[in-house]
C-alpha cells in the first residue's frame, strides 16, 4: 500500500484538500511568507556574527578610560 511512497494521485488529492481549506487567494500570500522567512533564515546562517559572540562590555555613562590619579 504505502511501498511507493507519494503517487500522483496522492499528489491531486492534497492540492485538492489544500485549495478547499486555505483557498486560492490565501495561498500566494502564505507562500511569499514561507518564501521571506527562509530567505532571512538563509542570511543568517551565512552571516558570520551570529550574536552570541561575546559583545565588549558596556561601560556606564560617565566613565571614561583615562586612569585615574
Amino acid at each position: 500500500m504505502f511501498r511507493n511512497g507519494l503517487e500522483p494521485w496522492h499528489v491531486a488529492v492534497l492540492v485538492v484538500v489544500v485549495l478547499l481549506l486555505f483557498g486560492g487567494k490565501k495561498l500566494p500570500e502564505m507562500a511569499r511568507g514561507i518564501a521571506q522567512s527562509l530567505k532571512v533564515f538563509k542570511n543568517e546562517m551565512k552571516s558570520p556574527d551570529d550574536g552570541s559572540a561575546a559583545k565588549p562590555e558596556e561601560k556606564p555613562s560617565g566613565s571614561d578610560d583615562a586612569p585615574r590619579p
